[in-house]
């Protein structure tokens, strides 16, 4: 924040571990702490794009998130009109049954937006506030107080949220002159990586200052290069014990969105790293936004921190496969799985543990089927046109036929009935 306090040393690097015991809570999910004894389970995090002013656009994309797993979801408050708009999105959202948190993301005016729309400050569960541009020079310190004092009057947390392509430029400017001074200057991407871990820390410290709880604080430091963000929030977790968001902005479209966000989010979870999360994929013109939330919950999953939905092992694929019987089969079984996870949710409890396995060919398909709960190997190109069926561990009968797929399809429905039903 802009304030006579002194800046930390460039090179300070807290070395105390981070262990936090009090979570914050954004509306009924608890992000981080403890609940029952363990960690807090790592909560999957969306984002409109919506003009959040279109009220029926906007419901119907945030009931789509959440009926996907989106367990928060931010949207845009960015003028009146989409202030407006969300004490009636939230109205609307319960008349459909949906109740997810909701997080209003601010730029430059949330000052004047929440001081002006009460009824959006008291809707929304959690403020997203940017160090870089809540407010410039004379004006940056009070209006982000201003955002953390309606937080604490409508009982609310705060995201601080630094943006590589927003960064503080008054702290920036300061740490590079203090670099340029010192007898063995960093790398000015070091300096960059820096200035935004101070920018969410010196802001919480301000957040606090002013009477905001740390269990409603929870720090962001976003940038788009993989190896930036592994080395910021390493920093972040070193020296705070805040809740922390992660996520890589502008990861891109498509599997390189995935993967890029798969490999710099996975090797931060893996090390205890961060409490929510978001993949920022781009979406294809008119393409499905719910991406991104199954592209986070099967990172989780794949990691073995959360289960969401039955696992469906599948074979690649080689020259012992040129039938497309598995392929289909595994398509169809994944499908149908997705299609009936909001059904089985409430009829089946447990059943997102269930493992199924389809493969093509006799070299692996009957000892991966062994390991699955239910699983069938496919006769390859040359077998016997044969397909066991393993049902836990054991080989429990072999179908043959033009039906194979259908059948096996059934004994899945009828082992979820056995094995999960109530």
């Amino acid at each position: 924040m802009n304030d006579s306090r002194p800046l930390p040393p460039l090179a300070a690097f807290g070395a105390a571990p981070r262990h936090r015991t009090t979570g914050v809570r954004v509306g009924e999910v608890q992000v981080g702490g403890l609940v029952a004894g363990q960690p807090a389970p790592v909560v999957v995090q969306s984002m409109t794009n919506t003009d959040t002013a279109d009220i029926d656009a906007t419901v119907k994309q945030v009931a789509a998130l959440a009926r996907a797993g989106s367990e928060i979801v931010r949207i845009t408050v960015d003028r009146d009109e989409a202030a407006a708009a969300v004490p009636h999105i939230r109205e609307k959202l319960l008349q459909r049954g949906v109740n997810v948190p909701l997080v209003g993301d601010f730029h430059y005016i949330g000052h004047k937006l929440l001081a002006d729309h009460p009824a959006c400050a008291e809707a929304l569960d959690k403020y997203r506030i940017n160090p870089g541009n809540v407010g410039f020079r004379e004006k940056k310190d009070r209006q982000f107080g201003a955002i953390v004092e309606a937080a604490i009057r409508y009982g609310k947390v705060v995201r601080i949220g630094a943006n590589w392509g927003s960064l503080d430029q008054e702290l920036l400017t300061a740490l590079m002159d203090e670099n340029a001074r010192s007898a063995q200057p960093l790398e000015a991407r070091a300096v960059l990586r820096e200035a935004m871990v101070q920018s969410a820390l010196l802001s919480a410290e301000r957040a606090e200052e002013i009477g905001l709880g740390a269990d409603r604080i929870i720090l962001s430091a976003k940038v788009s290069a993989v190896q930036d963000l592994i080395t910021v929030y390493r920093m972040l977790a070193q020296r705070s014990t805040y809740a922390l968001h992660l996520g890589l902005t502008e990861a891109g479209m498509g599997s390189k969105g995935i993967v890029a966000s798969s490999a710099a989010l996975g090797i931060l979870l893996q090390e205890g790293i961060g409490d929510t999360i978001r993949f920022s994929l781009t979406p294809e013109p008119g393409g499905d936004r719910t991406l991104e939330v199954r592209a986070a919950q099967e990172l989780l999953q794949t990691m073995g921190f959360r289960t969401f939905v039955p696992q469906v092992a599948a074979c690649p694929g080689c020259g012992r496969t040129t039938s497309t019987v598995f392929q289909e089969l595994a398509r169809d079984i994944q499908d149908w799985i997705v299609a009936s996870m909001p059904e089985w949710k409430t009829r089946y409890p447990g059943v997102e543990t269930l493992n199924v396995a389809v493969m093509g060919c006799i070299v692996n398909g009957p000892g991966e089927s062994k390991h699955a709960d239910i699983g069938i190997s496919l006769p390859g190109t040359g077998e016997t046109p044969a397909a066991p069926v393993f049902i836990d561990g054991q080989k429990a009968m072999t179908l043959r036929g033009p039906a194979i797929a259908a059948e096996f399809k059934t004994l899945v429905g009828e082992y979820i009935e056995k094995r999960f039903g109530v």
